[in-house]
């Protein structure tokens, strides 16, 4: 992933309300949710939300997929694994952590 891809993601979370809608994106799964579903359940207003998803969808992390005549958001998993990675590829001095290990003990 490139230092600049990351810069726009991490940009793009860092604002509360971003957060907490690629949040409930990650956990309704490939099959999203509207906007409309995203704006009662976070109790955000639709004007907002609209400029919200329009950040995360420009910074890669979200997409659209329309389903008749509604918009579907879901979170786009391979780049938030990338950015993952990115974050933690050099964690432990780059030695393999264990993965039963909560935290990371040579960090």
């Amino acid at each position: 992933m490139e230092e600049s891809q990351v810069i726009r993601s991490l940009a793009a979370l860092a604002h509360e309300a971003r957060l907490r809608v690629f949040r409930a994106l990650v956990v309704a799964g490939p099959t999203g949710l509207t906007p409309g579903s995203l704006a009662e359940q976070l109790g955000i207003a639709p004007n907002a939300l609209s400029f919200h998803l329009k950040e995360l969808s420009n910074a890669g992390l979200i997409h659209a997929e329309r389903q008749g005549r509604n918009l579907l958001y879901s979170a786009t998993f391979p780049a938030m694994n990338n950015l993952l990675t990115y974050l933690t590829e050099n964690c432990c001095q780059g030695q393999t952590c264990l993965p039963t290990q909560d935290l990371c003990q040579n960090c």
